[in-house]
């Protein structure tokens, strides 16, 4: 019988690192960054919302959104980030149950994955069977986003989301992603088998 997991974590702990391992030991993956860019595609019904709210300063000049710009102004107005949720994550969701269906119609059996940054936040974990939670140390998360943000907007990024402390009341599993891949890995591995046993134990 099905299985459906929520992968969650924060930013820079690795959960794209895991999601790629799981999809190799056999796991569907939904991935909902993935869905959230199909969603806002230049023409669509939440790029026209989001430009009339945000302004065309949002927009790169072939008219598709500039997520970095869109990033940097979310995460410092709690108030504007709340109202891009709005607009987004329905559609999202949406389309996260109609792939997770397609999924199960195919194969019953399926252990379904979905990487969802804000799976707790949004109350999806609700709807999942499983919850696993992918955690690294700030420093590391520091560490890994230096290439791309100063110190100060790294961690005004980090600190705008829930922090892994709370998230790891909600988890089932915990994977600790600070060390080398092959650590990583192992760890996928055994919670891999765990979620293989508990969908046979599910089956009539």
């Amino acid at each position: 019988m099905r299985i459906v997991v929520g992968l969650t974590g924060g930013i820079a702990t690795g959960k794209s690192t895991v999601s790629v391992i799981f999809k190799r030991l056999g796991t569907y993956i939904i991935d909902a960054d993935e869905q959230a860019k199909k969603a806002v595609r230049k023409g669509t019904s939440a790029w026209k919302e989001i430009r009339d709210f945000f302004g065309v300063g949002i927009l790169n000049r072939n008219g598709t959104i500039n997520r970095r710009t869109l990033g940097r102004i979310i995460f410092e107005d709690k108030s504007k980030k709340k109202r891009l949720e709005e607009i987004v994550h329905p559609k999202v969701f949406k389309e996260i149950e109609r792939l997770k269906k397609a999924i199960i119609k195919k194969d019953r059996d399926a252990i379904i994955l979905c990487d969802i940054p804000l799976l707790i936040e949004s109350d999806y974990h609700r709807k999942v069977d499983k919850v696993i939670l992918v955690y690294t140390s700030e420093s590391k998360q520091l560490l890994r986003l230096s290439s791309k943000f100063f110190r100060e907007d790294a961690l005004k990024r980090i600190r705008s989301q829930m922090s892994l402390e709370e998230k790891k009341k909600y988890a089932d599993y915990i994977i600790n992603n600070s060390g080398s891949i092959k650590e990583t890995e192992a760890q996928c591995r055994k919670i891999y088998a765990k979620l293989v046993s508990a969908s046979l134990k599910k089956s009539p």
